[in-house]
């Protein structure tokens, strides 16, 4: 089913307010060395300003408020110093080449996706090999292939990046959205599919949209009303869906939904079903529960219908035959579930069971006529087809233990695609033949990467309050366990996100140092449903945090590696993960990595779209029992003076307008300020950079031979490990 499902991603988004001025930012007079090759650091001192919140008649002090205005002069001037002292420590690293040049040979092979039917053409995504990014291709039945869209061409450095992609129902017009410097915000260009000619002005200030077309006459998306203030930082709250017809002026586009205090959501999706008789809304308050609406567009005003309210669950309409619906849901199945009901009375106590819940997480789609039902067992991929009467087919048998990508395409589709990996084994493509359930390697990986040569395993290892919590470790075969193996712990842990084994280039050279890569899947992430979830939210955040500690301490019990040679990683909400465990255990690692992270959590509902991120956070706001947790593990305010912190380098964008980064630039001020040891504590912000998605393959390789030449030397090795 084409546009089947509307799925809230689990965004993390934040916004600024009016920042404090002040002088150009003055020199420290006391060099700092890093701890191990003598490089000679000297921060910048950072202003402190006099700003005091008060919650529940406590005060709270926030000095560095000013940083978080992202249009001041001031605050760009504290940027390019801040950079310029972690560029000048990463030119002394000796190695810092190397790896960039080992991470740019292993990324330079053919990549292609699988392909997909729109018209008379097949499209196809392909990158070259250092391509900044990916290209799409299209050919007819026997003919050559050509490109249809190079975002390379659509500005010179590569941070003009190709998001959603969406064809009419014909085939005929497409419709494709761009990001600029990785915002969230994107424009959207409608062409003549044959041609290539566009064929109207772009429809501006898009933000977490779908494209659904309605036959070949137009297409639903989602969008906010532009924020006053600065459109990086200033809150955005009320997400509304609008129709644009073709040949229409932007300003003109109806309002379909969310135009009302009543609509009022902050993340709202339109998908069309694939026989353009059903219009379905979701509509959310947070990133977790949704209400879900039906309309039936075969009737002139026809009244929109309620299928779920109450923000329950996540519910989500996979298909439909004819006012036959199958939903997709998590309201009293914690793992999910797929049931049916008629589409003219589709509330809850109407739902009838087809694919019932199991003890393993299911993640659903359809194609050729079938479901193909996905489960998580213990983050490993199982798959299984299903027919439209809930009667299993097969299990697809998997190429081995990892991560299947999912199969779906159209109804009348006889082969699909999916495509398998796992930490040590590069991306194939297979095809599968739905009739005789019969798997073929379709295009396989070119990497030039020895998966014969790793090995990798899962374990289970015991948490503080004795949960079993699995983590997946992988490095080369016949390592010796002797506690000084360089160690990268990577987690997550938060908005029902599942850290599932997939292939990177960045940690495949990472181990080919002889380094170690682990993965735990912690409470917070949805590796084991709803309650998975639930069990790392608001006052049981400090759980996800428990995890983590544990998964280093395991580590080093078991003598993969110790706190020398142990780095932790995580970004986003997996930033906030490194923040906090470093400021609560500071001994545990050597390095910690936060990337684009959650830092100031009694603020981070007040930036963007943040609000939305409540359900899984809690708000300073919410109670004083909440407005305490949340202050007591927040990484801004935990940086605690006369502490030696592990050496730290914080990344994050200067165009990041989901977690803005004032969050980053207040954790780092908090660091160099109180830094009691040694070890340097750094900050590299990109420019032009956002969130992640989209970012240049040029920019993602040098910042992985900087975060890991920093590793690395800042455990004491003068040259790379083997």
């Amino acid at each position: 089913m084409k546009n089947k499902a509307i799925l809230l991603t689990s965004v993390l988004v934040t916004s600024v307010l009016t920042a404090c001025s002040g002088n150009e930012p003055e020199q420290n007079t006391t060099a700092v060395a890093a701890k191990t090759q003598g490089i000679n650091v000297t921060y910048p001192v950072t202003k402190k300003g006099d700003v005091v919140d008060t919650y529940f008649d406590t005060n709270v002090a926030d000095p560095y408020r000013w940083l978080e205005d992202d249009r001041s002069e001031e605050t760009g001037a504290w940027v390019k110093t801040q950079n310029k002292l972690t560029f000048n420590y990463l030119d002394q690293i000796p190695y810092r080449d190397q790896l960039k040049s080992r991470l740019g040979e292993l990324w330079n092979y053919e990549k292609v996706g699988a392909p997909f039917k729109e018209g008379d053409y097949t499209y196809f995504y392909k990158n070259n090999g250092l391509q900044n990014q990916y290209v799409v291709y299209r050919q007819k039945d026997g003919g050559e292939a050509e490109v249809f869209l190079d975002p390379n061409t659509f500005n010179k450095e590569g941070t003009t990046s190709l998001g959603q992609l969406s064809f009419s129902k014909d085939g005929s017009i497409a419709a494709y959205a761009i990001s600029e410097a990785g915002s969230d915000w994107r424009k959207i260009i409608i062409i003549d599919a044959e041609t290539k000619e566009v064929l109207e002005e772009p429809l501006i200030d898009v933000k977490f949209s779908g494209i659904s077309w309605y036959k070949n006459e137009g297409f639903y998306y989602s969008s906010y009303d532009k924020p006053k203030g600065s459109e990086l930082s200033a809150k955005t709250d009320q997400h509304k869906l609008y129709y644009h017809q073709l040949g229409q002026a932007q300003k003109d586009d109806k309002v379909i939904f969310g135009a009302t205090a009543e609509e009022k959501h902050r993340y709202v999706g339109g998908s069309v079903t694939e026989d353009n008789r059903y219009l379905l809304i979701s509509g959310a308050v947070s990133t977790s529960g949704n209400n879900l609406y039906i309309k039936d567009l075969t009737k002139p005003n026809s009244p929109l219908v309620t299928i779920a309210d109450g923000f329950l669950g996540d519910t989500y309409v996979i298909d439909n035959e004819g006012d036959k619906l199958f939903l997709v849901t998590n309201i009293d199945a914690p793992n999910k579930k797929v049931v049916t009901v008629n589409a003219t009375t589709p509330t809850r106590e109407n739902w009838k069971d087809l694919i019932p819940e199991t003890e393993n997480v299911l993640s659903a789609s359809t194609g050729g006529g079938y479901f193909f039902a996905e489960y998580m067992v213990d983050a490993i991929s199982k798959v299984y087809q299903y027919d439209y009467q809930g009667n299993k087919v097969r299990e697809i048998k998997l190429p081995g233990v990892g991560s299947s990508t999912a199969l779906s395409g159209e109804k009348d589709a006889d082969t699909l695609y999916y495509s398998f990996s796992n930490y040590k084994t590069p991306g194939t493509i297979y095809s599968y033949n739905i009739d005789k359930g019969e798997s073929d390697v379709y295009r396989k990986s070119g990497a030039k990467f020895d998966s014969d040569a790793f090995e990798s395993k899962q374990v289970f290892y015991t948490s503080k309050d004795g949960t079993k919590v699995p983590m997946i470790i992988t490095h080369k075969k016949g390592i010796e366990l002797n506690g000084k193996n360089p160690t990268l712990l990577y987690a997550y842990g938060g908005f029902n996100v599942s850290l599932t084994p997939s292939f990177s280039v960045s940690r495949a050279v990472w181990m080919e140092q002889g380094g170690i890569y682990a993965v735990a899947n912690l409470r917070g992430g949805g590796e084991y449903g709803k309650k998975w979830h639930n069990a790392g939210t608001q006052l049981n955040k400090q759980n996800v945090f428990d995890d983590f500690i544990a998964a280093g301490e395991y580590l080093i019990d078991q003598n993969y590696t110790s706190s020398d040679y142990l780095a932790v990683q995580g970004g986003s909400n997996g930033g906030l993960l490194v923040g906090a465990v470093m400021t609560q255990r500071p001994d545990l690692m050597q390095v910690a990595l936060p990337a684009v992270g959650v830092l100031d959590m009694l603020r981070y509902h007040t930036f963007t779209a943040g609000a939305g991120w409540a359900y899984d956070y809690g708000t300073a706001e919410q109670s004083e029992e909440m407005f305490n947790y949340l202050k007591a593990y927040s990484p801004v305010h935990n940086v605690k003076d006369g502490v030696s912190y592990p050496a730290t380098m914080v990344t994050t964008g200067d165009h990041d307008d989901r977690v803005v980064p004032a969050h980053s630039f207040k954790f780092a001020a908090e660091l160099q300020a109180k830094q009691a040891g040694v070890a340097p504590t750094l900050i590299r912000i990109e420019t032009d950079g956002g969130h992640g998605a989209g970012t240049p393959v040029s920019k993602t390789i040098d910042l992985y031979a900087d975060l890991f030449a920093f590793t690395l030397f800042n455990m004491g090795f003068e040259k790379l490990p083997e």
